[in-house]
């Protein structure tokens, strides 16, 4: 029975990612319903026993690439992470530019009462060259009312915009790519992915931001010529050289550029912003909180492949998936596709990944139906990221087995699952508010 679920739900997710986005529960256990299993996706095969996943060998964070140990939170901040980082760069996710000296920011609605009067509203749009030609983030805040100080904040990079997340009919209706057309279309007409919970949220205190991950580039092949990085290409490019950016590395870029404005927004305390993402937007937020350490802390909703799980770990989705090319080889570095084959030989992996992270709070959500993306190739990712949390005097998570739905484990670097499949579930929003006040302190 447990294998019959795991294929129909590994289809699930792998159906979700090519184009039927919905989070919406319900949703998904209709879509179960009418699927036929299957163990192959894009004509490779898909393994979910765990009797076959085979032996393997993690890179371990704490040796150098010459092979020595890392012995102390020194050796660590100025040697190997910075080896870390580049070998993701180069390998993986591609190397994108500096923060652009250009970029401007505009506050097209100062603070508005909203929510019922529960918070404050603020849109600014944040313009990442002086070419008006160049994609505009258009970013939601919104702060609890009446608070006096600078508030913390959980900044969602979504998969549509604030007009279709957040459930604040005041909002103007927002824009977003249609994958058909390649054309913009209002946001009524586009595809739903769910809300933001914000009140839980304003309620602790915590302010919320959220912004349409179109906003920096479109999520098709296609999208390199529509988005932020064709403003980057260099004349007559027609094709990225191996190392450089995919679209993963694009919408973390972007992310960045929501931080250099909350910097100076004075409402906001710059210096306790969380980041937030689901499925292919948890491996954004993953990367964008590993290469910008501005960002004081990470919740990554079932990054799965190529965010927290395991490459070298035989199961679900793998590299060979991930950039095949009817599915997402643009999201990364074109170097990626070279470990389709052989992932068991990649110096890095999620483990490596989630390790970059520290010493700041990381959480690792997900599902435990969600097969596809292997919510236990994570919990093992972290579990082997664990003494590079210890070594820079922070509580890893401390255990070593598997622990069941609904069993979290919150520590500073922390795990979740729910009951149930790909994507976020409501009750999921009180485990990240329990998450946020650890850590962020709103009572300050």
């Amino acid at each position: 029975m447990r294998a019959r679920q795991a294929v129909t739900a590994g289809l699930m997710a792998a159906s979700w990612m090519a184009g039927d986005w919905s989070t919406q529960p319900q949703a998904q256990a209709q879509q179960a319903q009418t699927q036929s299993p299957t163990s192959v996706v894009a004509g490779i095969p898909v393994n979910y026993d765990e009797a076959k996943v085979g032996t393997y060998t993690l890179p371990d964070a704490l040796v150098m690439k010459d092979g020595r140990p890392v012995k102390d939170a020194k050796a660590w901040t100025k040697q190997r992470r910075p080896e870390i980082v580049s070998l993701f760069e180069s390998q993986q996710f591609g190397v994108a530019p500096s923060r652009p000296k250009d970029e401007s920011f505009e506050v097209v609605e100062k603070e508005t009462p909203a929510l019922n009067g529960k918070a404050t509203r603020k849109r600014v749009d944040i313009h990442l060259s002086a070419d008006p030609k160049t994609p505009v983030i258009h970013l939601v805040e919104y702060l609890p009312a009446g608070k006096k100080k600078p508030a913390p904040m959980l900044l969602s990079i979504s998969f549509s915009a604030p007009s279709n997340t957040v459930d604040d009919p005041a909002l103007p209706v927002g824009e977003v790519w249609d994958p058909k057309t390649h054309a913009k279309i209002p946001a009524t007409k586009g595809r739903n992915f769910g809300r933001i919970s914000v009140e839980p949220l304003l309620d602790a205190g915590i302010g919320v931001a959220t912004f349409y991950y179109g906003d920096v580039e479109p999520d098709y092949e296609e999208g390199i010529t529509q988005g932020i990085r064709a403003h980057y290409m260099k004349p007559g490019e027609t094709r990225r050289t191996p190392e450089e950016w995919g679209s993963i590395a694009a919408w973390a870029w972007g992310m960045s550029r929501v931080q250099d404005y909350l910097e100076t927004d004075k409402s906001v305390d710059a210096k306790r912003v969380a980041i937030h993402g689901v499925s292919r937007l948890g491996k954004t937020v993953m990367w964008a909180g590993a290469h910008d350490e501005r960002f004081a802390a990470v919740i990554a909703s079932c990054s799965g492949e190529g965010g927290a799980a395991l490459s070298h770990r035989n199961y679900g989705e793998t590299v060979a998936h991930l950039t095949a090319p009817s599915r997402y080889p643009y999201q990364f570095a074109l170097n990626y596709g070279n470990w389709a084959g052989f992932p068991d030989k990649a110096s890095m992996d999620g483990n490596l990944l989630v390790a970059l992270i520290a010493p700041r709070p990381l959480l690792l959500q997900t599902g435990d139906t969600d097969y596809w993306s292997d919510p236990k190739g994570e919990f093992l990712s972290a579990v082997a990221a664990g003494p590079v949390y210890k070594l820079l005097g922070k509580d890893p998570l401390d255990t070593e087995s598997w622990p069941e739905a609904k069993q979290p484990i919150l520590h500073d670097l922390s795990y979740y699952m729910h009951d149930g499949g790909h994507g976020m579930v409501p009750s999921d929003w009180n485990i990240y508010v329990d998450f946020l006040k650890m850590h962020l302190h709103p009572e300050r």
